[in-house]
């Protein structure tokens, strides 16, 4: 038997990748999507009963990978536009080989200003047709125990004090409950919170306490309430003033609107505990791996947070839940119209799909 013999004898099946010539023409479809939400959603920056996101189905080879971003209003993102972005570059994204998905995801950033939400589709579809063509779940190809995801937190949107006590009861399946916060009714919303569970709390602000003097007050004072991080309690840009915060308090406070990209990461060490990735923040699944590195690399704490999203992105991120140290992935469990099944939440706890790629079935 020859060398050559041998190299091709020895390689099990499954580590052949194909070239892109013999995957068949690649398909890039997209739409607009409106997520119906189960109660109007409110925080410190927008209220409302629906969401829209687009949509992806990326297909080669006979395999389809699915994908969804949910634009962000406060960075100019709407899912129209979104869509428009990437239906401008389609023929360069189904020319390229989707086995070199990372060369392929680095060459739509480098030309595509912005549009975070939408290079996090593509990338969570590419994600979830190379798990599907390996045969694999994508925790299991990134080398991930499923198991060693955290506990996910419940949302509770901004509201009057009786629909905040109904929203808590109903609840009840969740042993973490995240609270939202930032405006003169913080009181008024504790208070109601408090009148039905002692569950263990934690509080986003969204940037709504505007001094440092009140960030410290509110903190302190919600640390006394059972509550045991808060998230960006001031403006992102005030920075120096969080590293006076900072060394005031005595519970975690983590940035969400201040951290958004990998770059963003080393100035927010000693202003910051922690660090909250979303995938439609920072575009998708291999940039927030970056973020989780580089966070780890000064010392930061990461939670692993999501927008109003289904199944689609909820799962996608629920994939490297296993990486970081607390979890808020339940945009898909606010809304009324989920289109497709993957994670589910078993009092709290993620469970992962063990289908290929992200695992996502029809509703």
């Amino acid at each position: 038997m020859t060398r050559r013999q041998f190299a091709c004898a020895a390689a099990p099946a499954s580590l052949v990748y194909p070239g892109h010539a013999a995957q068949g023409a690649s398909t890039l479809v997209t739409e607009v999507a409106r997520l119906q939400l189960r109660h109007t959603w409110t925080t410190t920056m927008s209220s409302s009963n629906h969401r829209d996101v687009l949509r992806l189905r990326y297909t080669s080879g006979g395999v389809t990978g699915q994908g969804e971003g949910a634009p962000i209003v406060r960075y100019k993102e709407d899912a129209v536009a979104a869509r428009a972005a990437l239906d401008a570059i389609s023929s360069s994204i189904t020319s390229a080989d989707p086995w070199k998905f990372s060369k392929l995801l680095d060459t739509v950033f480098s030309r595509l200003p912005g549009q975070w939400a939408a290079k996090a589709a593509l990338d969570m579809a590419l994600h979830d047709w190379v798990g599907q063509k390996l045969g694999v779940p994508l925790y299991r190809y990134l080398g991930l125990d499923p198991d060693a995801a955290p506990i996910t937190s419940f949302s509770i949107g901004i509201d009057t004090p009786e629909v905040t006590r109904r929203k808590v009861q109903e609840a009840a399946a969740f042993p973490l409950l995240k609270i939202k916060v930032g405006l003169d009714t913080d009181e008024a919303t504790m208070e109601a919170v408090r009148s039905v569970t002692r569950k263990t709390l934690r509080v986003d602000a969204n940037e709504g306490w505007k001094t440092k003097e009140e960030a410290v007050r509110k903190i302190n004072w919600l640390e006394s309430q059972g509550v045991d991080l808060v998230e960006q309690p001031l403006p992102a840009h005030q920075i120096d003033d969080m590293r006076w915060v900072r060394g005031k308090v005595h519970i975690p406070v983590i940035a969400d609107e201040a951290s958004l990209h990998p770059a963003d990461i080393p100035k927010l060490a000693g202003a910051f505990d922690g660090i909250n990735i979303k995938l439609m923040k920072c575009g998708g699944i291999q940039e927030a791996l970056r973020m989780i590195h580089v966070a780890r690399s000064v010392g930061l704490k990461v939670m692993l947070g999501c927008m109003i999203e289904s199944s689609i992105g909820i799962t996608a991120a629920a994939h490297i839940a296993p990486l970081v140290d607390y979890v808020d992935l339940d945009g898909n469990l606010l809304i009324s119209n989920d289109p497709v099944r993957g994670v589910t939440v078993r009092q709290g706890k993620l469970v992962l799909p063990s289908r290929p790629g992200l695992g996502l079935t029809p509703a």
